[in-house]
């Protein structure tokens, strides 16, 4: 298992040797460091429980302290699921301990990742920006009306559905984006460049699983 946490930084470009040019998602990343081992006798599923960013001790609440206290006090805390068996078919690393890292060196250019995030809050929006719908036509005397949802009852039940697509509460959601490939990996300036766009704005909080 190949696994990192880093922030969103922007979107630019990278060009190859051959001149071809890739638009890229730039993150920031940092060691992930392992901050607890699970195990199905004593929590009952398998899964490797990660820190990410440094906080201020002060700013962490009494139990997560006493969690961190072998580590450090990290602002982010993310598990993975394990299944021994599947890892180590494909090779994969299974014994982990506490204070063990995943440094950025583990991936490469070429490797293909998934890359889970939130994505940007839109607030509430009408139903032509959230489902990309027409609108009514501004005609017959219908002066206001270009981006009403129009009818949404029906004339036999006299109820609305459930489930029907109207204004409402946009973004905000968590979304993992599959066999994403990695262009550049730069150790130097501990940053990855990843092909495409992945969720969130600039300083949300990614996960990268090779």
């Amino acid at each position: 298992m190949k696994f990192i946490l880093g922030t969103k930084e922007k979107m630019t470009q990278i060009f190859d040797e051959e001149g071809n040019v890739f638009p890229v998602t730039a993150i920031n990343v940092a060691p992930a460091v392992v901050t607890q081992v699970k195990s199905k006798e004593v929590d009952g599923y398998q899964a490797v429980q990660f820190g990410y960013g440094i906080r201020k001790e002060k700013n962490l609440s009494k139990p997560v302290r006493g969690h961190l206290k072998a580590t450090a006090p990290f602002a982010h805390l993310k598990e993975i699921r394990l299944d021994k068996a599947k890892d180590a078919s494909k090779g994969w690393k299974t014994d982990w301990v506490v204070g063990e890292k995943i440094e950025l060196s583990a991936f490469v250019p070429g490797d293909k990742v998934e890359v889970s995030g939130i994505s940007k809050g839109r607030g509430f929006q009408g139903v032509v920006k959230r489902y990309g719908f027409k609108g009514g036509p501004r005609s017959h005397g219908q002066k206001h009306s270009e981006r009403a949802p129009g009818s949404i009852g029906t004339a036999g039940f006299q109820r609305v559905f459930k489930n029907m697509r109207m204004g409402g509460r946009m973004g905000g959601d968590r979304f993992t984006f599959k066999n994403l490939k990695i262009v550049k990996v730069d150790t130097e300036l501990n940053q990855i460049f990843i092909k495409g766009a992945v969720p969130g704005r600039k300083g949300t909080l990614v996960e990268i699983k090779g």
